[in-house]
């Protein structure tokens, strides 16, 4: 990639971080909007949970396949194609007739959005070259979520109050069509030095480790253990497949030697932790706020305020921590709020008062705007750059995992506890096990953010890369 301006890596920022809107805004724009398609589509609570998961698991699924063949056919064009893509699929969404088309539309939107968040993040990674520049970027690029989520509650609640759910899909057409144009104007075009080759055997074990174990938490609650237990047996199949696979590869899908960095093996288990706990959050306080309270989507948007506004004020902050000082202090910060608001939820009710009820909004919000920055910083930092779309493809397959499962596994919760009765009569004490479960995953990243981010996990980083770049060599030279 050619050197740029000041003013022109800035502009290039601000082009990525136009895709990460249009991904972020949809997901928040469509959990207001979950109720209002639960009553005209006739969904049930797993009908609820594919419209969300059927999109982040498709992308999950493909992040890392998009990640390398943007290193190897050009970052610029396939982030161009992935645009195309997310814009014509949320164009089908919206005249989607019935829940199983719109399931099918979202899984067209998940294979665009696959192409943009990582190779997004490649992009940056590549243009921002200086280690601090690039951790303050990250921190714009993280604060890109934080608007979102200020943003998203409030215009779906509006749309869909004064147009229906269904527009909720357009406002991505406008910001998709400028994004495109402007990446065909001022992106430059990069890819990795040496091209990698396609692993199709990897990325079809990934397909079916995470297909097969969400359709087995989704589906439990109805079926039963027995019925869903093939699936889980071919997950475990399929991830052995892949631990067994992978390493026997010059160029994997999956390099498992990233995880032999501490700091990258942290960050991808806490982006699990804190977005199945930001999935989970979104899922349970949707349907309570609507459902349970009776609140209208605009009025329930209004209510997550509390929790996105932090998001918003948190996220630059934690940008900065993290080229000043390290990643850290945010992660501590990150885990203790977010602990701290599944406790207060789980243990104390924060429901049934509107005192609580903002407390513990207000702190998942402090929690989740430290945590983007540093995960991102510290999966694609110290890796070589002419693998950082593989590495900020394995990040980004980490969050949407994570909120996958966090929709799967908390809504298979609620809808054990609630059964066939009302949610307005049994959702409080239904969502305890929920909220303990997020509780869970808070503390998670903060027990793995102090043990990741010291000297010995540094050290292991180190090693990792002199091992990656050793390894680089050797193969350039035996070509």
């Amino acid at each position: 990639m050619p050197e740029l301006t000041h003013r022109r890596r800035l502009l290039v920022l601000a082009i990525c971080c136009m895709s990460l809107l249009i991904v972020s805004l949809d997901n928040t724009v469509l959990n207001v909007a979950l109720p209002s398609m639960q009553q005209e589509l006739h969904a049930s609570t797993a009908g609820l949970q594919w419209t969300i998961d059927a999109y982040t698991l498709v992308l999950a699924s493909l992040l890392m396949l998009a990640g390398s063949t943007a290193d190897r056919l050009g970052r610029k064009r396939v982030f161009m194609t992935g645009l195309i893509v997310f814009t014509l699929g949320s164009a089908l969404c919206s005249v989607a007739p019935n829940l199983q088309t719109l399931v099918v539309f979202r899984m067209v939107q998940a294979v665009g959005g696959s192409m943009l968040n990582p190779v997004a993040m490649s992009i940056i990674t590549n243009t921002f070259t200086d280690t601090r520049e690039r951790a303050r970027a990250i921190g714009a690029w993280g604060a890109v979520v934080g608007i979102s989520m200020a943003a998203g509650p409030l215009v779906g609640g509006l749309l869909v109050e004064s147009v229906g759910w269904r527009s909720i899909f357009w406002i991505n057409l406008p910001v998709g069509l400028a994004a495109l144009l402007l990446t065909l104007r001022y992106v430059p075009e990069s890819r990795a030095p040496k091209a990698r080759r396609p692993d199709p055997v990897g990325q079809v074990l990934v397909i079916v480790l995470f297909g097969a174990l969400t359709y087995g938490i989704i589906e439990m609650p109805n079926a039963g253990f027995f019925a869903v237990l093939p699936y889980v047996l071919l997950a475990l199949a399929a991830l052995a497949g892949l631990l067994w696979y992978e390493p026997r590869r010059d160029e994997p899908l999956i390099d498992l030697r990233f995880f032999r960095s501490a700091p990258f093996s942290g960050a991808t288990v806490i982006a699990v932790c804190g977005f199945a706990s930001l999935g989970g959050f979104l899922f349970m306080s949707t349907l309570y706020l609507q459902n349970v309270r009776g609140l209208d989507a605009l009025h329930a948007g209004l209510w997550m305020l509390p929790m996105a506004v932090p998001t918003f004020l948190c996220a630059p902050l934690a940008g900065r921590l993290v080229g000043n000082r390290g990643p850290r202090l945010p992660l501590l910060i990150a885990g203790t709020a977010m602990t701290a608001s599944g406790i207060l939820f789980a243990g104390f009710e924060a429901e049934t008062s509107d005192t609580t009820l903002f407390l513990g909004y207000a702190l998942f919000g402090v929690g989740f705007g430290f945590l983007n920055a540093p995960i991102t910083n510290t999966a694609v930092s110290g890796m070589p750059r002419s693998q950082a779309g593989v590495a900020a493809a394995v990040a980004s397959t980490s969050r949407q995992l994570g909120q996958t499962l966090g929709v799967a596994v908390i809504g298979a919760v609620l809808a054990s506890g609630v059964g066939s009765s009302s949610y307005r009569d049994t959702f409080v004490s239904a969502a305890v096990p929920g909220w303990w479960i997020l509780a869970g995953c808070g503390f998670a990243v903060l027990v793995l953010g102090a043990v990741t981010s010291g000297a010995w996990a540094r050290g292991t980083a180190e090693r990792a890369a002199a091992r990656l770049d050793a390894a680089e060599i050797k193969e350039a030279v035996r070509a």
